[in-house]
Order: structure tokens, then sequence, then C-alpha cells
């Protein structure tokens, strides 16, 4: 069976890949998750929608990666209102994508949830806490985040 992929699956390709799989695992797995979709003509201009984005995304170079740590670490402050307890502890845990959307918000770039590395995975206490971002290889940009109640 011919599919596109339309999301990174591990062991297969990347967005926009054209790949060969089974049939059993791309009609059970890939085409109900939404995964990939089926090769076709049609589907091939989808492609190129999804390579566009995914390259607008993705840090281009080193250069490009000084420019957006920079941009990460001339940020004031970034701060994240959650629920807690009465205790100081979160009601769940802030995650990567918690992050990038605070960092955002920041006024920040937009980065990808992937490049972003959390001490002990995830962040389940109110305070600051040192977030490093991996841009590049060659680049990272720290930046404290600061977790505060609702």
């Amino acid at each position: 069976m011919k599919l596109i992929l339309t999301a990174d699956v591990d062991n297969l390709g990347a967005p926009g890949d054209t790949v060969e799989v089974k049939d059993g695992y791309g009609r059970n797995y890939l085409l109900p998750r939404g995964l990939a979709i089926v090769a076709s003509r049609g589907a091939q201009k989808q492609v190129e929608g999804i390579r566009r984005a995914q390259e607008a995304r993705r840090v281009r170079d080193l250069d490009h990666a000084n420019e957006l740590k920079q941009a990460i670490e001339g940020l004031e402050s970034v701060g994240l209102a959650v629920k807690t307890a009465g205790t100081g502890k979160l009601f769940g845990s802030v995650t990567q994508s918690d992050v990038a959307a605070a960092l955002k918000a920041a006024g920040g770039p937009i980065i990808d949830k992937r490049s972003i590395e959390l001490p002990k995975a995830h962040i389940k206490t109110t305070g600051k806490h040192t977030v490093a971002v991996y841009l590049h290889p060659d680049v990272v940009a720290k930046f404290d985040l600061t977790v505060t109640a609702a």
C-alpha cells in the first residue's frame, strides 16, 4: 500500500514522505489515526502544503538558530499560571506544549514542543524552573519559566 505521511512516524518517515507499507499496517494503524493519506495525484498537491508548513517551523541554519536563541533569552519573563493545591503542588503537570504556548504568549518565537527539554520530564511544583530549548545541535537556549498558582 502506497501512502503519504502527514505526521512524523518513528522508523518510517517524516511528513510529506511517500512510503510503501503493508496493507494491514496502513489500513489499521496509519490511516485511522490520521498519520497518513492514500497516495494519489491530488494527495501529491497536499504534500507540498505539508512540506511548506513544516519548513516554516523548522530552524533553517546556525544563524537562524542563534537569532532564535537571542530572542528567547532576551525575554524578560515567561510565566505560566496553573491550578494548584494549597501546598503548591500542581493538579497534573506542566508539559512541553504548555511551555511552548507560554513562550509564544510572552512574545517569543514559535518553537516546536519536541525541541523543549524540561527538568525531570514534567514540572509538578510552582516556582522558577530552568528550561532548555534545543534549536540546533550546536545551539541551546535556556530561560527561566515561572510557574504560579492560578
